[in-house]
């Protein structure tokens, strides 16, 4: 959905851009397809993969997969496939919030683009709506696609000589300790969040203090703007608190997982709320680091020299409570989903074999330390039934859908009217 959000907006810019009448390249059914969208498709392809974007063959095929997509549409209409507002409104939150972050302030997206952020949101509304339908009638069909042990086997067989390389895989577990600051250090990033809130409630200006001292880059240089977002996108804590503001109130010092916020309520309609806030980070100090990793050191020592289990001590003391439930367990990663630290460490490894502490960036807003047990690690190869059999049906799957997926095509372009004007 992102990408199709960003093809839209690259859009809207080419067409804000023209001084000249557009012309239609194809049509489907009530729909058309004009020569800007398609321009626009073929120069993010070609930036994407380094070819020209005036090659026939290309613009032919970019033009039928807009074709495709337009005919799933008109599936999606006559299947009765109904997006509700709230959906719609959802996506092009998310999505202009993304682009706001990207590109540093609301005013810079409207300055890329020619218009206001509100009139971003009207143009994109129908585009959105008819893509989420779209996305709808791929999932209805072609997402619970299911293959037979055979059909893995006359995949394979099929196409074995064709398949490449298994790329370079390990399955990993861990057990996870985010750094915590002392109490003492906190009563002293809440004091200072306190005095600033006095400042504000004495005269002083919510914007500048906000772009001078808080901690949140996105924010910050918007004078703390949050900008207007629905119920459930930040921290509950944050929310309780700002939900029950009126608009020009300001809260109280209010404490999240990532520090203490002092928020302001510029408006409220339903749902949603637009605010502004000043964060200070609860930043761990050097002795709560050396802390966790001391304490990561004590639970190898106990697996190791004394045969305690991973899963439970695991479940028992990490942090990730994501993976803490199931033992500390990752999953199979390929090389590419993977930190350069933990690669690098665990390349080095038997299987079996537990690392020392090293540090880890879970997301932009949290670290911490942890120990990785190696359980698999398998190096590139040739496929075979034996060793990779999972990998072979999810390909087998994928096969398959897209034969159901070309069926369904051919299907509409023999019941739907559709020409190419090139």
């Amino acid at each position: 959905m992102k990408k199709v959000v960003i093809f839209l907006l690259l859009s809207l810019l080419t067409i804000n851009a023209q001084d000249v009448l557009d012309k239609i390249v194809a049509k489907v059914g009530d729909e058309i397809i004009l020569k800007s969208e398609l321009d626009m498709q073929a120069n993010y392809f070609a930036i994407q993969r380094n070819v020209n974007p005036n090659d026939p063959k290309i613009r032919e095929q970019l033009l039928n997969t807009m074709i495709e997509e337009k005919l799933l549409y008109v599936k999606a209409e006559l299947d009765s496939i109904v997006v509700k507002d709230d959906e719609v409104d959802m996506q092009l939150d998310s999505q202009l919030n993304y682009f706001i972050n990207q590109y540093g302030s609301r005013e810079k997206v409207e300055e890329a683009y020619g218009m206001s952020i509100e009139k971003i949101r009207r143009e994109l509304r129908e585009d959105m709506r008819k893509n989420i339908m779209v996305q709808q009638i791929k999932q209805k069909n072609f997402s619970q696609v299911n293959v037979t042990r055979r059909e893995v086997e006359e995949f394979y067989f099929t196409y074995k000589d064709s398949l490449g390389l298994i790329p370079e895989k390990f399955k990993l577990s861990h057990i996870f300790k985010n750094p915590k600051a002392s109490e003492g250090l906190k009563q002293k990033i809440k004091l200072q969040a306190q005095e600033l809130l006095d400042s504000i409630k004495n005269g002083g200006d919510f914007a500048t203090l906000a772009t001078e001292l808080s901690e949140d880059p996105g924010s910050a240089k918007m004078g703390g703007d949050l900008g207007s977002v629905k119920r459930g996108v930040f921290f509950p804590e944050f929310e309780a608190a700002a939900f029950q503001l009126n608009p020009g109130e300001l809260s109280e010092v209010i404490e999240s997982p990532v520090g203490f916020h002092i928020i302001e309520l510029l408006e409220k309609k339903g749902e949603s709320i637009h605010t502004r806030h000043i964060l200070l980070k609860i930043k761990p100090d050097d002795n709560a680091d050396l802390k966790a990793i001391e304490f990561l050191t004590e639970v190898r020592d106990s697996i190791v020299r004394f045969n305690k289990s991973f899963n439970d001590m695991a479940e028992k003391f990490s942090d990730d409570k994501e993976t803490s439930k199931f033992g500390g367990d990752l999953g199979i990663l390929e090389v590419g989903q993977m930190e350069k630290s933990v690669l690098e460490t665990v390349r080095k490894m038997e299987k079996n074999e537990i690392s020392y502490p090293k540090r880890i960036q879970m997301n932009r807003d949290t670290y911490g330390y942890h120990i990785v047990k190696l359980i698999e690690h398998n190096l590139p190869h040739r496929a075979n039934l034996e060793n990779d059999f999972e990998e072979l049906k999810k390909l087998a799957e994928y096969n398959k859908q897209q034969k159901q997926y070309e069926k369904m095509i051919k299907e509409l372009k023999e019941t739907v009217f559709w020409e190419t004007r090139l």
